[in-house]
């Protein structure tokens, strides 16, 4: 099985990603549903590590994806064949946070300004761990182009 870890700040299409990965037929796990996160005592969004440990070691596909970012996520690197990280330029984000439907955080001006300040702090180190960087401003049909010409397989 091939594991990729797809990761990136709040806002650069994560969710986006994982839902046409999925609905293209592969095995695509958003860490933000389904038991792989929870939220803790001061608001933050933190990974289940022992569901998702149960995750990579049981999975039975040829291709996995999963979509996160958490600060127990360097643990897990060795487990994954490709850490992409999914970035994309500030305006970009600012304007996709303004606009997405899907989950609330980063609405307020608080939470805007810490992702922006985490993506100061975080995104330089997460792009030295990342085995390929793509920037997600580009179409999704590219996007996941990108993506896909990494593990060079077609679902079954």
């Amino acid at each position: 099985m091939e594991r990729v870890l797809l990761t990136g700040m709040s806002g650069v299409g994560k969710s986006t990603v994982v839902k046409r990965l999925s609905a293209l037929g592969y095995k695509a796990v958003d860490t933000d549903y389904g038991g792989f996160s929870a939220i803790d005592g001061r608001s933050y969004r933190r990974w289940n590590v022992d569901r998702l440990r149960q995750l990579l070691a049981t999975e039975e596909v040829d291709v996995l994806f999963v979509a996160g970012s958490d600060d127990a996520q360097g643990m897990f690197y060795p487990d994954f064949d490709h850490i992409v990280l999914l970035s994309a330029p500030r305006e970009v984000v600012v304007e996709r946070l303004a606009s997405r439907t899907n989950n609330r955080f980063g609405k307020r001006p608080d939470e805007l300004a810490k992702i922006l300040a985490d993506m100061e702090k975080y995104e330089p180190m997460m792009r030295r761990s990342a085995t390929h960087e793509i920037d997600t401003s580009k179409s999704l049909d590219r996007v996941i182009d990108e993506i896909l010409g990494l593990v060079h397989r077609l679902p079954d």
